[in-house]
Parts: C-alpha cells; sequence; structure tokens
C-alpha cells in the first residue's frame, strides 16, 4: 500500500445490535488473505414507530482494496461517498476480496432469508437488463444451500466473495464470535455475477442496510483523506 495512506488494519472493531464485529478477520476464501472491517450496520424496519432490527451485517474487504478505491474516491468526505452509487459499485465490483457477514438477531429461517436475498438479486439484475438462465442458475444453487436452515438469534452466515468471482457460503453458530478458515466451505457457487448481487444487494442503490453503507462511507473516508 502506498505510504500516503493510513493502513486499513487500524480500524477498529465495531459492535453492531450487541454483536461483535472484529478490526480483522482472516478471509475462508481460497488466499486466506487478512481482511479488515469496511463498515457495518443494522438491517431493519419502521414497524408500529419502532425500528425492528432483523440482522447485523458486517461488510470486510481486503486491505487492497484501499488504493483501489483511492484512485477515484481520495478526499472524498463520507457524505459525497454516502450519495454516490458509484462509489458502492465500486466496492461490490472490485477486484479484491471481500466477506459479507450477516449476524440474525430476529430468528429466520433460510427459506425466509433466501427468498427475499434471491429477489434483491433477480431485481438488480432485470434493472440491469442482464437478467438470464445463467444467474437463474445461480439463484437455484442459492436457494438450495440457503433454504434448509434455520437460524436462530445470533448465528450468521458468512458470504466469501473471491477475486475470482465464486461465492464461498459458510454457516456461523452464536457461539462462534470470529470466522474460521473453514466457515466458507459449505458451498462454493462460481458465478462472480451472483457474488455481485449479494452485496449489491446489501450496499447497492436500493441496498437493504443504509445503515452499513453509511459506515463504509465513514470509515473508507477516513482512510482515504
Amino acid at each position: 500500500m502506498s505510504a500516503q495512506y493510513m493502513s486499513a488494519l487500524v480500524l477498529t472493531k465495531l459492535v453492531i445490535a450487541g454483536f461483535l464485529f472484529p478490526a480483522t478477520i482472516t478471509s475462508p476464501g481460497s488466499s486466506n488473505t487478512t481482511l479488515f472491517l469496511g463498515g457495518a450496520g443494522r438491517r431493519g424496519l419502521e414497524m408500529g414507530g419502532k425500528f425492528v432490527t432483523f440482522t447485523a451485517i458486517g461488510v470486510y474487504l481486503e486491505e487492497a482494496a484501499v488504493p483501489s478505491l483511492a484512485h477515484k474516491w481520495k478526499r472524498k468526505t463520507a457524505d459525497q461517498l454516502l450519495a454516490s452509487n458509484h462509489f458502492f459499485r465500486d466496492i461490490y465490483k472490485g477486484r479484491f476480496e471481500k466477506l459479507t457477514k450477516v449476524t440474525m438477531v430476529l430468528p429466520l429461517t433460510g427459506e425466509q432469508y433466501s427468498d427475499k436475498l434471491t429477489e434483491n438479486c433477480i431485481a438488480y439484475w432485470k434493472g440491469m437488463g442482464t437478467y438470464n438462465k445463467a444467474k437463474q442458475a445461480a439463484i437455484d444453487r442459492l436457494k438450495e444451500v440457503l433454504k434448509p436452515k434455520t437460524f436462530s438469534h445470533g448465528d450468521s452466515i458468512v458470504f466469501a466473495h473471491s477475486t475470482n468471482g465464486s461465492l464461498a457460503i459458510g454457516f456461523l453458530n452464536k457461539n462462534n464470535d470470529s470466522v474460521p478458515a473453514d466457515s466458507g466451505g459449505a458451498a462454493v457457487i462460481k458465478s462472480r455475477a451472483l457474488s455481485e448481487a449479494v452485496l449489491e444487494s446489501i450496499i447497492g442503490k436500493n441496498g437493504v442496510s443504509p445503515a452499513a453503507k453509511k459506515s463504509l462511507a465513514m470509515r473508507i473516508s477516513a482512510l482515504l483523506m
């Protein structure tokens, strides 16, 4: 990394809805790269005048993401980054390793989670005019992996977004507070489009976690100043 940028590894841990997202983790992907916590936040809805949190989401990035993003986004404020769909696109499409950890605050079945996730992925592709049979096959495989699962409070799904375009999916129970090296091995789907769409569904234009987007913008901006 260029000396003009603070090391991404100095970023701090975050606690979201009572769950710890450590400052760094080791990727369960193919290269076992150390990733830093780019940002984290809640996902939920306003219900009866009260915000109900469903999940806590952490987005981790390879340290190489910092110089990659600096090419276009250095010295931009957090508000400028937050307002730019292109900034978040450069993250979910970036050719650096990423990991998304989704921790359940409320219990969910795998079917409940997969139905909403795949609905968002398909909507993204249809909006781009790129939905096709190959993407539908990847969606079918994702549903196959997630639907049999039942997630209790504190259980997590881990999505490892590899630079080779694969999406590795793993599961952690509530007694784990870190991501072990083998957690991404439950299933691997070789679809760059799906790998990008899963993260886009969280931090994209209509992403389900505005709080995670804001956290990413604030923390990345601080690194690029």
